[in-house]
């Protein structure tokens, strides 16, 4: 019997916990972890959300394995329909995308995310750039962000690159306020901002001024390593709890889906390694 997990099991469990039931829900390209998270909430905690695989835009597939790129139409297998890029446009403009998952190289501490370029005035290194990322983050109902990559190790020199910022060096995607500090209901859009960011190391979510608040650290993080590896002062929740794992059957279910173990390669060796004691999930899934 399975009794502990992974740390990329724990985060695809608190990112499914994100989505609601009904909800439309995309992901976008490249994250398995994601990808997972999105066939275990359909498999659960919400039956009835309607799940947009990324690429490939297939309505509720049910694919027989995780493939190694979110591009491969395996990942297709068994959906219902296929959307056109523009009809899944024009259902985020329409209000009717429930959730979207987006993240960054840098994310700040109002939920932006940059994938577009390092670099203050002059670029100093070109990132992929945000796909229709710009858009989607501002019509989406509700926004999950997340990074495997919250640990900031230093480099040779000692200096260390964050992943979680105090400002983005360039705004792809929209969160709770623009570069010059406006809120974001100023700008008129339909969607709510990010409301969630899951980590390797803690869950976040966004206080009243749409502002990054840690809530929940996983049980083998101290919250000063969080603090340590974060690149702006971090604003707490009254009580930090611990992060809930996965229960037997999440996990079985993602082993089973994800024979490659495709996902662990979206985390660092170090953390990839981590593991987590299921006894409490299994003691309440026999209750």
């Amino acid at each position: 019997m399975i009794t502990r997990c992974t740390t990329g099991e724990m985060m695809i469990a608190a990112l499914a916990r994100t989505i609601a039931d009904g909800d439309l829900v995309f992901h976008g390209f490249g994250s398995p972890l994601v990808q997972l998270a999105l066939h275990v909430a359909k498999r659960t905690r919400a039956p009835h959300m309607v799940l947009v695989a990324g690429a490939t835009y297939g309505v509720d597939p049910t694919p027989p394995f995780l493939a190694p790129t979110s591009n491969d139409w395996v990942m297709d297998r068994g959906a219902d329909c296929w959307l056109d890029i523009e009809e899944l446009f024009d259902l985020a403009a329409a209000g009717r995308m429930g959730r979207m998952f987006l993240s960054g190289l840098q994310i700040d501490r109002w939920g932006n995310c940059n994938v577009t370029g390092l670099g203050r005035g002059a670029m100093t290194m070109k990132l992929p750039g945000g796909g229709g990322g710009a858009n989607l983050s501002c019509d989406a109902r509700r926004v999950t962000l997340w990074t495997a990559a919250h640990r900031a190790p230093p480099d040779a020199s000692g200096r260390r690159r964050f992943r979680l910022v105090e400002a983005c060096d360039f705004i792809t995607n929209l969160g709770h306020r623009g570069a010059d500090g406006t809120p974001r209901a100023r700008y008129g859009h339909i969607g709510g901002g990010p409301d969630w960011l899951i980590t390797e190391l803690g869950v976040f979510d966004f206080d009243a001024e749409g502002h990054m608040r840690l809530t929940a650290r996983y049980a083998d993080v101290s919250v000063q390593e969080i603090v340590d590896n974060t690149g702006l002062p971090l604003r707490m929740a009254d009580t930090i709890d611990i992060v809930a794992p996965p229960d037997r059957r999440t996990v079985e279910f993602i082993r089973a889906l994800d024979p490659l173990n495709v996902h662990a390669r979206e985390l660092r060796a170090e953390d990839a390694s981590r593991s987590f004691d299921l006894a409490d999930a299994t003691e309440r899934e026999r209750a």
